[in-house]
């Protein structure tokens, strides 16, 4: 089973995906929003494509710990997720995400607009990422127990 990492835009949708033994998080492919029937077909497809058995969702938590619009939107979209994959879906705190990816992709000479794309996808494996060792760590502390 795989595990997707989405960075959710309000036209854009950031897409890593883990390998098979949920190591590593590599960058998939950016989603541009359409209508919820397309969007739907999209996802089911890709769940069934890729054998994905669990959505880590970014969540765009401020600063000082509050939520925010762009939080509740995120949630509506974690909603539409489960109630139309039938799927399970983890919110993981995705502060500085993006700084993070502009920062791995500046001084490079990327086309503006492209570097928009790649950077949604990066944000999307920074989430993944930090998922993925935060649940190795998790494991390796149970065994020293």
């Amino acid at each position: 089973m795989r595990i997707l990492g989405i960075d959710f835009g309000d036209k854009n949708i950031g897409l890593a995906l883990s390998d098979p033994l949920q190591i590593t998080a590599l960058p998939l492919e950016l989603y541009h929003l359409s209508n919820p029937e397309k969007d739907k077909k999209f996802f089911q497809q890709l769940i069934k494509n890729h054998n994905i058995g669990l959505i880590v969702l970014g969540l765009p938590i401020r600063m000082d710990g509050s939520l925010g619009t762009r939080a509740r939107k995120t949630k509506e979209f974690a909603s539409w997720l489960k109630n139309h994959l039938n799927i399970q879906v983890v919110f993981w705190d995705e502060r500085l995400t993006s700084k993070e990816a502009s920062r791995l992709l500046s001084g490079r000479k990327i086309d503006f607009k492209l570097k928009k794309k790649i950077e949604h996808q990066i944000s999307a494996t920074i989430i993944l990422s930090s998922f993925l060792e935060s649940k190795k760590n998790h494991a390796g502390s149970k065994k020293n127990r």
